[in-house]
């Protein structure tokens, strides 16, 4: 198991490269060109710049998160193939730099949603949080322009101003295109961009919906079992794989967190590790990754994962607000850190316990 650490860049993350290298068990970072629009190919100096960076901070570059898929594509427009073919430049290019990873996600509109950046907990640590109650009485675009104004100045992956700018025309995108239209648009990218991922060594691996459920009107489709092992079924390369996010599923109560990972074995490319607070049904607040301070059973998770022989990159996922610190929502150091270290000794205790087995 490689553990990493995602890293905006050191023009947009509160976090340095030299911080992330003083955590004990970090092997490297998940970046991307954050500042590249939407469905243009990426240039091969700029990949190669970030590749460099990282290498000459003591780290390595594990995987890209992500190459987003424009609407285009997800819509099945008229004008799909082009981004499609930029699409397939990027990913070879970043497979002839050395880069073997790439999370992507296939959510119309929205890459995740949450109604709270900033729910104060009972030890006074802030988090983010859902409730579907809230979000069922607001009107997105005003949802959107509160969230970016509440990311204590960051801007927020997935909530990019051009897209706050569009966000009629991209629901407007969307009409008439239901959960199968939507799916027919993923299996139609995939097999195009699988065989270049087979010839490049690149691995995709999708990023289930967030939360696990539509929202909005907006069909999605990658959030349960069946749905997953149809569209890796449609497409049955090893290459086309998952990014097994434990705060994405666990959002529904159906999704037996364990059993899937069990499942679906050597298809999962990349692990995001989250707990969550499950108060109920479409309410839900993000935790430590501790198991007690969640809803998740964390050690069951990894077990999991080390009987199925995971020795893909792991990354601890959005912490907790803690100790003061001032950071993109979700994406500070202090309480990551401590989620890399708390995942990286149950992995030690497992690989320990076989030992002596």
């Amino acid at each position: 198991m490689d553990m990493s650490f995602r890293w905006f860049g050191k023009d947009e993350d509160s976090v340095t490269l030299e911080q992330i290298r003083q955590i004990p068990g970090i092997k490297g970072v998940i970046s991307a060109l954050y500042d590249i629009p939407v469905g243009e190919a990426w240039p091969v100096y700029r990949i190669h710049q970030l590749k460099t960076e990282v290498e000459e901070s003591g780290l390595a570059l594990l995987g890209i998160e992500s190459v987003n898929v424009h609407d285009s594509i997800k819509a099945g427009a008229s004008d799909r193939d082009r981004y499609i073919g930029n699409y397939i430049t990027t990913v070879k290019r970043l497979g002839d730099q050395g880069v073997s990873l790439i999370c992507y996600n296939f959510m119309p509109v929205f890459d995740w949603l949450r109604s709270d950046l900033a729910q104060e907990r009972q030890d006074g640590s802030t988090v983010m949080a859902y409730r579907q109650d809230i979000i069922d009485g607001i009107n997105p675009e005003m949802m959107f322009s509160q969230m970016n104004a509440d990311a204590n100045g960051y801007l927020l992956p997935g909530w990019e101003p051009d897209k706050m700018e569009g966000l009629k025309a991209l629901f407007d995108t969307y009409r008439g295109v239901d959960e199968q239209r939507l799916f027919e648009n993923l299996v139609y990218f995939l097999k195009a961009v699988i065989p270049v991922c087979e010839e490049y060594g690149v691995n995709m691996a999708i990023h289930p919906d967030d939360p696990a459920w539509p929202i909005f009107g907006l069909p999605r489709i990658i959030h349960n079992r069946e749905n997953i092992m149809r569209m890796l079924k449609a497409v049955d390369s090893k290459y086309n794989g998952l990014t097994f996010c434990t705060g994405s599923l666990g959002t529904s109560s159906d999704n037996d967190l364990s059993g899937m990972i069990k499942e679906l074995g050597d298809r999962i490319h990349f692990v995001h590790i989250r707990n969550l607070k499950i108060h109920g049904k479409g309410h839900f607040e993000e935790s430590a990754h501790l198991s007690s301070d969640g809803s998740f059973d964390m050690y069951a998770i990894l077990k999991s994962l080390y009987d199925i022989g995971f020795n893909g990159v792991v990354r601890p996922d959005h912490g907790r607000a803690i100790w003061g610190e001032i950071s993109r929502p979700g994406y500070g150091l202090y309480d990551r850190a401590l989620g890399a270290m708390y995942l990286n000794g149950l992995w030690e205790a497992l690989e320990k316990s076989h030992l002596r087995n």
